[in-house]
C-alpha cells in the first residue's frame, strides 16, 4: 500500500504517542531481564484474566469464518477504542492493524489469528457456539484475547516503548491467506520484525514450543471431477465406471511421495473428500474428489502439483475416463512454509527464558502443518511458537480442528505476556539494528 492510503494514520499517531521515558542505555541487564516477568505477573491479576476470558467466551460463541469477521471485528475495534489505541480499519476486509508507542521507529509486529472454523462444536458447556455449522476450534478465540491482552499491557507501559508495537489482528488463516491479503495492502511496510503464536494441547502450560528455520509445511489445496458413463451396476460393460477410476488415482497419487520424494524431503499428499453416486445399485457419470499436499520447499510443492495433475488425468485415460484438476489459488491460495528467522531465535529464546525458564523451551521437530503467518515471515524476519496449555492434572485436550477442542483458559494470561514482552524487549535491544533487512525505509507510517 503507498503512503498516501496510511497517511491519516499519521496523524492519529502522532496525537497518541508521547516521549519515552526510558532509553536502552538507562536499563540495566537486570532491568531487561526482568520485563517479562513483570508483564507476565501484570497479565495474572484477576481483573486482567477475566476480562480476557470474557472476550475469548463472547467470541467463541459467535465464530466466524474467513473474510466473514465483522462482528469479532467490531469486538477488537471497541476494545481498542476503550484503551485509546489508534488503528487502521478495514484492512483484508475485515482485518484491523493497531499501533502503541512513539509512532516511529523501529516497529515491531505482533499477530493473531480471527476466524473461525465450519463444523459443528461437540463441547457441551455454557459458552458453546450459538452459530449451527460453526466454532472456534483451532484456538484464534484465544489468539485474540491474547493480543488484546497483551495491547492493554503494552499501552498501560507506552511511555517506556522505544519505537512502536504494530498489533496485527488478520482474518482468514484457515486456508483464505487472510496475511497474504493484509500484506498486499502495506502493513508490514517499515515494519523489522514479527512474532506470532499458537496455542498447543501437546504441550504443558508454562512452556513454548519452536525451532529455527522449517517449523510448518507450505501446502495447497485441489479438487478434481472424474467423468465417465453411469448406468446399471449389474450391467458394468455398458459404462465407464469414474468410481474405478477414482480409486486407482487415489493409490498412485500415495506413490508421488512413496516413490518420487526424496525420503530425506517431508511431503504429504492427502486425499480429504470424496464425492460419488447416491444409490447402492447405480453407477454415476462423475466422481468428484479433492485433497491437500505439504512440503517444506516451494520446488517441491511446485513438483507436487504439477504430479498430482498428471497423475489424475493419466490415471483416469487408463480408465477410459476424463479429468478436470483444478487449483483454486484465489480462494485457497498456496502457503509457503513457515520458516523462522535464525537471528530471532536467540531474541526468543532470551525473552521466554527469562519468563518461563530455559527448561520450558521446548526444540519440536517441523510439523507437516501450514499457517499462513508463512507469508509475514517470508516478507520479513518472522518468529512463531506453539504455547502450551496442557494441565497435567486436567483430562487430555483434543487436538485443533476436533469438535471437542477446548482451550485452557489458564494460558491467556502467558500468551498476553509473551506477545508484550517480545515486542518491548525487541524494541529496546534492536534499536540500532532496524531497518536492516531492507535498503530504504520511511522515518514513520
Amino acid at each position: 500500500m503507498g503512503t498516501i492510503k496510511w497517511l491519516p494514520l499519521i496523524f492519529t499517531l502522532c496525537i497518541f504517542s508521547t516521549t519515552p521515558t526510558l532509553t536502552n542505555s538507562f536499563l540495566t541487564k537486570q532491568e531487561l531481564i526482568e520485563i517479562p516477568m513483570k508483564f507476565l505477573n501484570l497479565a495474572k491479576r484477576t481483573e486482567i484474566v477475566d476480562w480476557m476470558v470474557s472476550i475469548r467466551r463472547r467470541i467463541h460463541e459467535y465464530p466466524e469464518l474467513c473474510f466473514e469477521e465483522f462482528e469479532t471485528s467490531k469486538l477488537i475495534r471497541t476494545e481498542l477504542d476503550k484503551m485509546g489505541i489508534p488503528y487502521k480499519y478495514p484492512v483484508a476486509i475485515t482485518g484491523i492493524v493497531g499501533f502503541i508507542g512513539t509512532g516511529k521507529p523501529p516497529f515491531v509486529a505482533i499477530r493473531a489469528d480471527m476466524d473461525a472454523l465450519s463444523m459443528q462444536e461437540g463441547v457441551e458447556w455454557k459458552h458453546k457456539s450459538k452459530i449451527p455449522g460453526k466454532m472456534h476450534g483451532c484456538g484464534h478465540d484465544a489468539h485474540v484475547a491474547m493480543l488484546l491482552g497483551a495491547a492493554k499491557l503494552l499501552q498501560d507501559h507506552q511511555n517506556d516503548l522505544q519505537g512502536t508495537v504494530v498489533l496485527v489482528f488478520q482474518p482468514a488463516e484457515e486456508g483464505g491467506g487472510g496475511a497474504k491479503r493484509m500484506l498486499e495492502e502495506g502493513i508490514l511496510e517499515n515494519v523489522d520484525a514479527i512474532f506470532g503464536l499458537h496455542v498447543s494441547a501437546s504441550h504443558p502450560i508454562g512452556s513454548v514450543a519452536t525451532r529455527a528455520g522449517p517449523l510448518l509445511a507450505g501446502s495447497g489445496f485441489f479438487e478434481a471431477v472424474i467423468s465417465g458413463k453411469g448406468g446399471h451396476a449389474a450391467i458394468p460393460h455398458h459404462t465407464i465406471d469414474p468410481i474405478l477410476a477414482a480409486s486407482n488415482v487415489i493409490v498412485s497419487l500415495q506413490h508421488l511421495v512413496s516413490r518420487e520424494a526424496d525420503p530425506l524431503d517431508s511431503q504429504v499428499v492427502t486425499v480429504g473428500k470424496f464425492h460419488g453416486g447416491g444409490a447402492f445399485n447405480v453407477i454415476p457419470d462423475s466422481v468428484q474428489l479433492g485433497g491437500t499436499f505439504r512440503a517444506f520447499s516451494e520446488e517441491s510443492l511446485m513438483q507436487l502439483k504439477q504430479r498430482i495433475k498428471e497423475v489424475i488425468i493419466g490415471q483416469a485415460a487408463v480408465q477410459r475416463c476424463n479429468a478436470t484438476v483444478s487449483f483454486d489459488t484465489i480462494d485457497k491460495p498456496f502457503y509457503p512454509a513457515t520458516v523462522n528467522n535464525k537471528d530471532l531465535l536467540k531474541h526468543f529464546q532470551s525473552v521466554a527464558g527469562d519468563m518461563l525458564g530455559a527448561k520450558n523451551i521446548i526444540d519440536m521437530q517441523p510439523l507437516m502443518g501450514a499457517e499462513d503467518f508463512s507469508f509475514f515471515a517470508k516478507a520479513i524476519p518472522g518468529f512463531f511458537c506453539f504455547l502450551g496449555m496442557r494441565n497435567e492434572t486436567r483430562a487430555p485436550l483434543e487436538p485443533g480442528h476436533s469438535p471437542y477442542f477446548k482451550v485452557n483458559e489458564d494460558v491467556l494470561p502467558y500468551g498476553a505476556a509473551l506477545h508484550a514482552s517480545l515486542a518491548t524487549r525487541y524494541l529496546l535491544e534492536y534499536q540500532p539494528k532496524y531497518g536492516s533487512h531492507k535498503g530504504i525505509r520511511r522515518d514513520e507510517l
